[in-house]
């Protein structure tokens, strides 16, 4: 693999709710939440999406390119805002999201793109939130992009992120996911997503694609099966110290797994990287985990160790 990534999607203004009612306000979106550990791990990664033309959108911008990841396919939008949204968390740190996005800019960045930039990179990464985010047309272009970029040579990673809200007509959703399957190389996908979008039938639905998709299926409990050329294997989580916000674990279990691939890692290794970084990454509130709490990038001499 190629080690240039760009992540498509939505980042939107974070407020997290203290246990005293507070808000403390903070920036993150799943794909922008993968490209940010992604660009810790060392990878070069861009994220591809709109924001409008106010101080919060600059700040966005500032923050990601103090990050490291490269903004030329950041659309600004005069007029436009980016969306909100409200994190609040459990006793067990098991979070609940309610959103304020419709108008947001990003759902308008193919208003500008030229979807034909996109095969300058080796790996495209998307999410089911991605998909949400756009209109049918819009979706059109999109993964028209993505079959371009593809026989050019690009991989596509798919992670199933599914929030309902996102969906109101579930045919939509059905159809959606079913390209992404079909287009995608690498599928991350957990079992609770698949159980809400398909019911008994999600993963039956996702393993007909095992022939030809590299599948990362993570599990109702600390583990994941792993789908690679034929071969399947579960490979479990180790012991989190503790969990005090669930938010952006499946985000961070994608870049490690994808940082570890691009790397060269078996995807048995690249599994035990994600569950890694997903554990350090509960244990701090909020989407994106002080930096001084994740460790070096790995060797891929130690990954398959």
């Amino acid at each position: 693999m190629t080690a240039s990534v760009a992540c498509i999607g939505e980042c939107m203004v974070e407020l997290r709710e203290g246990s005293d009612g507070q808000l403390r306000r903070g920036f993150g979106g799943d794909t922008l939440n993968t490209a940010v550990y992604l660009a810790r791990l060392g990878i070069g990664v861009d994220y591809v999406t709109a924001l409008g033309d106010d101080a919060w959108s600059d700040e966005m911008l500032a923050r990601w390119q103090e990050e490291g990841i490269g903004t030329r396919l950041v659309h600004r939008l005069p007029g436009r805002l980016p969306g909100l949204y409200v994190i609040q968390t459990d006793l067990q740190g098991e979070r609940r999201f309610l959103y304020w996005r419709d108008s947001a800019a990003a759902r308008h960045l193919f208003d500008r793109l030229d979807p034909a930039e996109l095969a300058a990179f080796g790996t495209l990464y998307l999410s089911g939130i991605t998909l949400s985010i756009y209109d049918a047309a819009a979706r059109a272009v999109l993964f028209g992009a993505l079959a371009d970029a593809r026989s050019r040579g690009t991989r596509v990673a798919f992670d199933t992120n599914f929030r309902p809200r996102g969906w109101p007509d579930r045919a939509a959703a059905h159809a959606a996911y079913a390209q992404a399957y079909t287009i995608a190389d690498i599928v991350l996908a957990s079992a609770e997503d698949l159980a809400l979008l398909y019911g008994d039938a999600g993963e039956a639905e996702l393993l007909r694609h095992a022939a030809t998709t590299e599948i990362v299926l993570k599990l109702d409990h600390p583990a994941c099966r792993v789908l690679h050329d034929g071969a399947e294997l579960l490979v479990l989580a180790g012991p989190v110290k503790q969990v005090i916000d669930t938010t952006a674990a499946g985000d961070s279990f994608a870049a490690a797994y994808l940082a570890a691939r691009l790397r060269g890692a078996s995807p048995e290794a690249a599994a035990r990287a994600g569950h890694d970084l997903a554990g350090i990454v509960v244990g701090h509130p909020g989407a994106i985990a002080p930096r001084a709490a994740m460790s070096r990038p790995a060797d891929p001499k130690e990954l398959n160790a």
